[in-house]
């Protein structure tokens, strides 16, 4: 597997972008900040996020000092807002567990509130140093098309792709492969119409070398927004995120004319401990 290492790391080396949570004074509190946000989220939307946030939590102490609900605001139009909710949980065990630093290992990163396994990968190899297989969407696909031959990975991590993924990871400069193959999914191999003219190893992708055969898996879910719950939930939540104080029922009338959808995603947000009420007919973020 060495034959994809040198020309893929002699890529990112020319092409990698210039990010703030990747510079050498990065710390492991502004790494996890960035893989949370960067979940499901284009690289152009968090970058003035993660930078207002970094700004006004500089640690996971100041965080945790701070109400949920000011997360939330800070956490903006980047969709998913439950993230906000994790992050702070996150501060506050690092702050109970950890004295206020960041776990350097995969097992205490994994133990953290809403944190996964990849994560932890992620922050272990990138803030740390440490060997692991990183799995995120850019990444299998990548190993998927060059190694594996499949247009697309599946749904979800198989054991299957754990070993492969594993069997290509290199022993020295493994944090720099992760991050490498990563950049390369994110900018060339792409979900759709991948630049295989620029890719430093297109002579070797098996995908390519097959004939880049269609993917005849599973029917790949889209990401459907007009109209939805979600779009509802987000129009709700801009409208409290934007109010001084507690908003009147009638004002959440006005952001959602569907009275039945409306109801039903407000009820979703106290769920899921986004929203509260804090009067007969007045909601807000949560104190």
């Amino acid at each position: 597997m060495s034959t994809l290492h040198a020309p893929i790391l002699r890529w990112y080396d020319r092409h990698q972008r210039d990010l703030p949570w990747r510079s050498a004074d990065a710390s492991a509190w502004g790494v996890l900040v960035s893989e949370v946000m960067l979940q499901q989220t284009p690289v152009a939307r968090v970058l003035p996020v993660w930078a207002a946030w970094m700004e006004r939590w500089p640690t996971p102490a100041a965080l945790a000092a701070e109400p949920t609900g000011e997360a939330i605001r800070m956490w903006g139009r980047l969709g998913y807002p439950r993230r906000a909710l994790r992050l702070h949980a996150a501060a506050t065990a690092i702050e109970e567990r950890f004295d206020g630093r960041v776990p350097d290992t995969y097992e205490e990163l994994l133990s953290l509130p809403g944190v996964g396994d990849y994560t932890a990968a992620a922050v272990a190899s990138f803030a740390y140093g440490a060997r692991h297989v990183v799995l995120d969407t850019n990444v299998r696909r990548v190993l998927a098309r060059t190694v594996a031959g499949h247009e697309f990975a599946g749904a979800s991590v198989t054991a299957a792709e754990r070993r492969l993924a594993e069997a290509v990871l290199p022993t020295e400069d493994a944090p720099l492969w992760a991050v490498a193959s990563m950049e390369l999914g994110a900018l060339v191999c792409t979900a759709a119409n991948p630049r295989c003219g620029a890719c430093p190893v297109a002579d070797q992708c098996a995908w390519r070398l097959a004939g880049s055969p269609a993917y005849d898996g599973p029917p790949r879910r889209g990401q459907a927004w007009a109209g939805t719950d979600r779009q509802c939930r987000g129009r709700l939540m801009a409208v409290l995120r934007d109010a001084d104080g507690p908003v009147h029922r009638t004002v959440l009338d006005g952001a959602w004319a569907d009275a039945e959808q409306r109801e039903r995603a407000l009820a979703g947000l106290m769920s899921d401990a986004l929203v509260e009420q804090v009067g007969p007919d007045t909601y807000a973020l949560p104190g």
